[in-house]
């Protein structure tokens, strides 16, 4: 089976966990014989691409885009093709967005969308002038949404693959457009939706553009029964139509790690909060979960890693708390330095509001980090070895960070278990999940 994919983020150009599971989908698709095409809607950035194998359009090929063509070395079935449409990160500012236009540079690091948000127990204070839901999308992302439809159908044109697969919101338009020309069906993987995104604040023309995609799609694929259960309330969608695909992580072992090279004191303990520092993954109750706990227990750091359009507004909670001397902001972490974050963790905690799987507490386990999730997630379906809390209820969260900090024999129990239960996690499975939807959607498509 040959597979069009369209996606808008990929390793190196990731702001999330979208290009995560792109990439260990795609690599696991690969591994069990499905030759995918996958395209991209920007250029390869050289500084960024020493792991890339550029190679030049086949011999012949009618090519009617600019366009480039790579493939990566452990991605054996895999062509990847970037075409120049500017969709680049959709969570930024327009500042950011004219700031990186002008330096010609890669976008900045994710700015989500600004919210109104509402403080524990508190009711959502009144602004005038905020900004409005949709008004972070810099440029003029909607047209280059279309113009990445029209260029991907103008690849597939030239291209024979027996359905097409669209990651989120940005690529459906797409799918749509390659799937009507090819008559090929169309599959949509939806990772997060509006409702999760932007809460009661839901920007309609990023609405419509899901339904239609969702309506039009023969199948959908959800990452967890939490977006299913969105999809099929929010967009009126049949929930026969909709199946669910758990996210993985690739578990190859970490290596050694020097400990003593990346202390600050080994008499403090570090919880851990990384992601986007926006209203969706509850920043502000992590905040005022650390006040709690820092009543009780002083040899505490918090370190929040992660940038976002509540980065500024978070800094000045911590310190009008009283905490700021105890919450450390590192800013958007890549690479090595997600790694090392890890390591230095004694607890991760993810009090998201809405998270339709959620990566980290995977990564976070992985690396024998206990991990406390919010029951407002995805992954807290599939976890058995994390303790869950309601995102809203800190003070649960400020009692089960103190056990597991004060209590070593918890802690352990919680990473041996933990470490083994995200072991059982593959990314093979999710494309073996993956391929049975293909099969389905080919099946209805001829009417079997």
């Amino acid at each position: 089976m040959r597979v069009f994919m369209l996606g808008w983020e990929f390793p190196p150009f990731i702001s999330g966990g979208l290009g995560t599971a792109c990439y260990g989908l795609t690599k696991a698709m690969s591994s069990i014989g499905t030759d995918i095409l996958f395209v991209l809607p920007r250029p390869v950035s050289t500084p960024f691409s020493t792991h890339l194998k550029l190679v030049s359009p086949r011999a012949g090929s009618p090519l009617a885009v600019p366009s480039t063509e790579f493939r990566l070395d452990e991605f054996e079935r895999v062509t990847f093709r970037t075409i120049n449409a500017a969709i680049g990160d959709p969570y930024q500012t327009a500042e950011e967005f004219e700031e990186a236009m002008r330096s010609g540079g890669a976008t900045p690091q994710p700015g989500e969308k600004p919210y109104v948000v509402q403080e524990p127990g508190q009711p959502a204070p009144a602004k005038a002038g905020a900004p409005k839901a949709g008004d972070h999308y810099g440029g003029d992302l909607f047209n280059e949404v279309q113009r990445y439809a029209a260029l991907a159908a103008e690849v597939a044109r030239h291209e024979s693959f027996d359905v097409v697969h669209a990651h989120d919101w940005m690529t459906f338009p797409a799918g749509m457009a390659v799937a009507a020309l090819k008559g090929a069906p169309l599959v949509v993987h939806v990772h997060s939706t509006e409702f999760d995104r932007s809460g009661v604040h839901v920007d309609s023309r990023i609405y419509d553009i899901e339904r239609r995609g969702m309506h039009a799609a023969i199948k959908i694929i959800a990452v967890s029964y939490l977006t299913k259960n969105i999809i099929t309330h929010h967009y009126g969608i049949d929930p026969n139509k909709v199946e669910v695909v758990y996210n993985a992580i690739e578990t190859n072992g970490n290596g050694a790690f020097d400990e003593e090279k990346y202390k600050i004191h080994r008499d403090e303990k570090i919880v851990l909060f990384l992601g986007r520092i926006t209203m969706q993954k509850g920043p502000e109750y992590f905040l005022a979960a650390a006040k709690k706990v820092l009543e009780v227990m002083d040899n505490v750091k918090f370190v929040m890693a992660g940038s976002g359009d509540m980065t500024r507004r978070t800094i000045e909670m911590a310190a009008s708390m009283g905490i700021g001397h105890k919450v450390l902001f590192t800013g958007f972490l890549r690479g090595p330095d997600v790694e090392k974050v890890f390591r230095m963790a004694d607890l991760y905690v993810m009090p998201s509001v809405s998270e339709p799987f959620g990566i980290a507490p995977l990564e976070a386990m992985s690396h024998d980090v206990p991990v406390i999730i919010s029951k407002q997630s995805g992954v807290s379906e599939v976890l058995q070895h994390a303790l869950k809390v309601d995102f809203w209820d800190v003070n649960e969260m400020a009692n089960k960070i103190i056990a597991v900090l004060k209590h070593p024999p918890l802690a352990s129990t919680l990473r041996q278990h933990g470490s083994f239960e995200v072991g059982k996690m593959s990314w093979t499975d999710a494309a073996r999940a993956c391929v049975t939807v293909y099969d389905q959607a080919v099946g209805a498509m001829n009417g079997r």
